[in-house]
């Protein structure tokens, strides 16, 4: 039988054959992606951030690093023969860039840059700014451009975005790109205020106007007709505005344009260009190109010279006499010209492949996915996706590039926030971008954030790169995905499966336990038995240094912060960071154990030969000092260098051993997640990350693991089994249905009673597996454990107890014996 994915892909065939996968090129997709790119499937991996990078072709590397290891390349600001080979080579890229653009060599140079952000710089700083001169550009503009308005401002000129739309037509007849274009003007922007027009601007200005050769925010593909509509047509376009006089120049930020579609200059003659070259091949990074029109570089104003830009300069009088070329008197210093020499190696891929089928390609995958992501639906008919970027208009904009940019709905139309898609997409080896991608104009104008909400949101705290993905409940941003030349339908399809089993892939509400207004829970049906069953304490585990192996133990006493010296040690680095497994993973080789009797930890490391015996009622001479950490500040007490050198070879880096000897502040995790979280405001806690105990179920892991095994992901990764101890809790517990701890409010153990702070939010940190001395990483069981155990963007398993001893006579001491049975209450 045909599976699945062998099925929709012949399907996909039917539609878009004739366009997917370089049927005209040496080798077809599937044989590139298992000779150039063997790295994406040995890890598992759908790269889909194309946009923020490509990637590079292992063969493509293989043949750079063989030319830099059998040729001598010397600096080119010299005559050695080492030298003019790299002014050889640096010349042949500056052709092969041209050529690219299909850009003469007579009316266009080639400039390089350290990336296409230092080439828009280049451009407005050395733009004949005056007080008379407008910087016009579109509203769908990196940041990166935005930038240039800093240049224009400063010199007295005005600056103001726009938006593009398609103007209204009368009649029928052909519609030129010229007369067919309308400009909104958003407000205008001046610096100085004594500046203001007081007259018209003369026509001897310069103007620059810039915009996209296709937005990373949306995919849209600007019409290159701009180019000449704004250079000979601009006072029809700004319907005589007083900005529209003077000489109008056009830049063109084809940073993510060229990876698939490159303007084409002898058509289109921009006066700028600019280029990066990790987003066309992958590699190198750090080298962009900005491609000038000749008459336009002769009008720009260059102030700064260094050593390869002048002729001759004198030290000690005002002299300098710069070099003539334009390449030689804007590239400052020695150009990166080993990156350069790689360039040839990059261009002979697109060559091979095309840069008409690399497009073709491309947009096929992005096609379809659109078309599958559009037809979503939850079960109550809700839409699953927004999609950004859409457009009828072949005036405005060429076809949608690669770009899939959209945001997901929850099946009551509140969204789910572009973190937490995020989060899922990597557990599931799927690499993806989400934000405004340096984008705030398109940002804002496909979300629909009004000044207003972008002020409210940065007041709220929200910046770029952080995790405010939902502010006043709406997105301050979106979930992009993006193809490249060696994409495939696999890493589409995989993409789609992930979000209809993660999003759209509703329980019923039978299935579903409501613990609350705002959150639901899904249990197996055996859940209806849990009122008579009986739960049972199977083992206990005390953890003493936070993040290193504990001991089991049949008994042990409780005190006010939960158990006995439970976590009451840490390892901070020399530079002050606390080390944890997350940034240590061999941390959990380092075991330890506690004899009572003898009042003495033992840590044990397989890098150590001597077991480290610490005292338990003696601290070192070291002196005291504070520590905050978890929003909780403690007094703590060091060791000496000898307990410091033992723990920085078990580790392997320099660190010291602390021990908390009080707690000042209240303890109150996870403020406003759950009622009862912050009842008690005197809790007492050791170096704990969410409370003072975390108890697992044994059902709950054995449903984990027959979920692990039926749900091995389209062979990606295999069948793993999990034990309780994977989840580090301080007591497993046995008996009932799966997930019936959720219920939970308070148990009582023994003599013992603990109140429940909820469930236990779960991190990468379940997916480090220490096996035959190193520690595994893997996507499971966090991966897993999302599709059923998600909350608003966590994943929940175990929960938080607090040891209530509020009630119990403080002259007895209370222990917990593994046995006991475990009384709760749902109420």
């Amino acid at each position: 039988m045909m599976s699945n994915m062998d099925s929709d892909k012949e399907q996909f065939l039917r539609e878009f054959g004739e366009d997917y996968g370089y049927p005209n090129a040496p080798k077809s997709i599937d044989e590139i992606r298992a000779t150039e790119f063997k790295r994406l499937d040995r890890d598992g991996l759908v790269y889909l951030d194309h946009a923020g990078t490509t990637l590079y072709s292992e063969i493509q590397m293989e043949t750079i690093f063989k030319g830099l290891t059998t040729s001598v390349y010397g600096n080119p600001h010299s005559q050695s023969d080492s030298s003019l080979a790299s002014a050889e080579i640096i010349g042949e890229a500056r052709q092969q860039v041209l050529d690219f653009c299909n850009a003469s060599a007579r009316d266009y140079k080639c400039i390089f840059t350290s990336g296409a952000t230092a080439a828009l710089k280049l451009v407005g700083e050395a733009f004949p700014w005056s007080t008379q001169s407008t910087f016009m550009y579109t509203m769908e503009n990196h940041n990166s451009v935005l930038g240039i308005r800093e240049y224009a401002l400063s010199k007295g000129a005005t600056s103001f975005a726009i938006d593009i739309e398609e103007a209204a037509h009368d009649g029928g007849g052909y519609r030129s790109p010229v007369s067919s274009i309308k400009v909104l003007q958003h407000p205008v922007l001046r610096r100085n205020e004594t500046t203001l027009l007081e007259e018209e601007p003369t026509g001897n200005a310069y103007n620059l106007f810039a915009f996209p050769s296709e937005c990373n925010f949306s995919g849209s593909r600007f019409s290159l007709h701009l180019v000449n509509t704004i250079r000979d047509d601009t006072e029809r376009v700004l319907e005589g505005s007083p900005y529209c006089k003077g000489r109008w120049m056009v830049l063109i930020d084809a940073a993510k344009g060229c990876a698939t579609k490159p303007p084409d200059l002898s058509k289109y003659q921009a006066d700028f260009v600019v280029i990066s070259f990790y987003k066309i091949f992958g590699y190198p990074t750090g080298l962009g190109a900005l491609i000038v029109r000749t008459e336009a570089a002769k009008l720009l104003k260059k102030s700064y010279f260094s050593g390869g830009t002048v002729a001759a300069s004198i030290a000690d009088i005002d002299f300098v006499k710069r070099r003539e070329g334009i390449e030689e008197f804007f590239e400052d210093g020695t150009i990166s010209f080993l990156s350069i020499a790689a360039l040839h190696h990059g261009f002979k891929i697109l060559n091979t492949l095309s840069m008409s089928a690399i497009s073709r390609h491309t947009a096929s995958l992005a096609t379809y996915v659109r078309k599958i992501l559009s037809t979503l639906r939850h079960g109550n008919g809700v839409r699953v996706c927004t999609l950004y970027g859409r457009s009828d208009s072949k005036v405005l904009y060429d076809e949608l590039g690669p770009i899939i940019s959209f945001n997901l709905k929850r099946p009551d139309s509140s969204w789910f926030g572009y973190r937490e898609v995020e989060k899922l997409a990597s557990l599931s080896g799927i690499q993806l971008r989400t934000g405004c991608f340096c984008n705030p104009g398109a940002c804002a104008k496909f979300l629909g954030l009004s000044h207003l909400d972008l002020l409210s949101n940065i007041k709220a705290g929200h910046v770029c790169w952080d995790d405010h993905d939902i502010v006043n409940g709406k997105p301050t941003g979106a979930v992009r995905v993006s193809f490249g030349y060696m994409s495939t339908f696999e890493d589409a399809k995989r993409l789609i499966n992930f979000i209809v089993k993660s999003f759209a892939s509703l329980p019923t509400q039978s299935e579903c336990i409501y613990l609350s207004r705002t959150r639901s829970i899904c249990f197996p049906n055996e859940g209806l038995k849990r009122s008579t069953a009986k739960y049972f304490l199977r083992s206990m585990t005390v953890y003493p240094i936070k993040s290193c192996a504990g001991f089991t133990v049949d008994s042990w006493p409780l005190t006010s912060t939960g158990l006995l010296h439970d976590r009451e040690w840490l390892l901070k680095s020399l530079s002050g960071e606390i080390l944890t497994q997350k940034k240590v993973p061999e941390m959990c080789f380092i075991s330890t154990f506690i004899d009572l009797d003898l009042g003495i930890l033992f840590v044990d490391s397989p890098r150590c030969q001597v077991k480290l015996q610490i005292k338990l009622r003696t601290v070192s001479t070291a002196g005291g000092e504070e520590l905050d950490l978890y929003s909780q500040r403690y007094e703590v007490h060091g060791y000496d260098n000898e307990v410091g050198i033992w723990f920085s070879k078990a580790v392997g880096r320099p660190c010291t051993l602390l021990r908390c000897s009080g707690s000042k502040n209240s303890f109150c995790p996870e403020k406003g997640k759950n009622k009862g979280m912050c009842r008690d405001v005197d809790t007492k806690v050791n170096f704990v990350n969410g409370a003072q105990l975390l108890l697992i179920s044994e059902e709950s892991v054995s449903d984990l693991n027959n979920r692990l095994s039926s749900n091995v992901q389209e062979g990606i990764e295999g069948p793993i089994q999990v034990n309780p101890m994977r989840f580090r809790p301080n007591l497993v517990i046995s008996g009932g249905a799966p997930y019936a701890e959720d219920e939970w409010r308070n148990l009582k153990v023994g003599n013992a009673s603990f109140v429940s702070l909820g469930g236990c939010n779960r991190c990468q940190m379940i997916n480090l597996n220490p096996q035959e001395g190193e520690v595994r990483r893997s996507r499971e069981p966090l991966a897993t454990l999302a599709s059923y155990r998600r909350v608003k963007g966590t994943i929940l398993f175990g929960i938080l107890l607090r040891y209530d001893n509020s009630d119990e006579d403080t002259d007895t001491d209370s222990w917990l014996q593994v046995g006991q049975e475990v009384h709760p209450t749902t109420d």
